[in-house]
C-alpha cells in the first residue's frame, strides 16, 4: 500500500461527501431542527437508536443534549435506547432482535416525544419495526441513513440521506449532522 495515496485518497473521499452532503441536505435538516426544538418546547425528549457504529452515534448524540455540546446549561430531554445491555439481550433472546428498539419505544415513549433512528442502509429490520411502534404512538420521527436510504424512504420524515454507498462516509456525515442538531438546539432553545 502507498500511504500517501490511501491518506489523501480518504480525505479527498470525505470531502467529496461532505460538500454533497451540504448541498442536499439543507432541507431536510432545516425540518429536523424544527422538529427537535418543538418537541424539548412542547415537553417531549428526543430518542436516538441504531445498530453497531449507529448505536454509539445515539449514545453519543443523547449525550451531548443531556449533558452539554458547547457550554454549560439546562440539560436537553434525551436519550439513546442502544445502552442498556440488559434490555437488549432480554429482548433478543426473548422476543427478537428485531423487536428490541420497538418494545422500548412502547414502553418509555409518548406521543410528544421525536424519535430518532439512524441506519446507514436503512434496511435494519429492528430499526423499521422501531417506526412502526413510534408511527402506531404517534410519536414524531426522523431518520439518518445513506446507500439512498432502503426501506426508510417514505416511513419517516425528515429522512437524511446522505449522498454515499460508503459505510464509514455515511457514518462520518451522521455525526457531523448530529452535532449540527445539537448546537442548532442549544441556539435555538436559548441555551447556549
Amino acid at each position: 500500500m502507498d500511504f500517501d495515496i490511501f491518506f489523501g485518497g480518504e480525505f479527498d473521499e470525505h470531502a467529496a461527501v461532505l460538500n454533497e452532503t451540504r448541498a442536499a441536505l439543507a432541507t431536510p435538516f432545516k425540518h429536523l431542527c424544527a422538529l427537535g426544538v418543538s418537541t424539548i418546547r412542547e415537553g417531549g425528549k428526543i430518542v436516538f437508536f441504531g445498530n453497531g457504529g449507529s448505536a454509539a452515534d445515539a449514545q453519543h448524540l443523547a449525550t451531548e443534549l443531556t449533558i452539554r455540546y458547547i457550554n454549560d446549561r439546562a440539560p436537553i430531554a434525551a436519550l439513546s435506547l442502544s445502552t442498556d445491555t440488559s434490555a437488549l439481550t432480554a429482548c433478543g433472546n426473548d422476543l427478537g432482535f428485531d423487536q428490541i428498539f420497538a418494545r422500548q419505544i412502547a414502553a418509555v415513549c409518548k406521543p410528544e416525544d421525536l424519535i430518532i433512528g439512524i441506519s446507514t442502509s436503512g434496511n435494519s429490520e429492528n430499526v423499521l419495526q422501531a417506526f412502526k411502534q413510534a408511527h402506531a404512538m404517534g410519536c414524531k420521527t426522523a431518520a439518518l441513513s445513506g446507500k439512498g436510504g432502503g426501506k426508510l424512504t417514505g416511513l419517516v420524515d425528515p429522512l437524511l440521506i446522505v449522498p454515499s454507498q460508503t459505510t464509514s462516509r455515511i457514518q462520518e456525515m451522521h455525526i457531523i449532522l448530529g452535532h449540527l442538531l445539537c448546537g442548532a438546539l442549544e441556539t435555538e432553545l436559548g441555551l447556549v
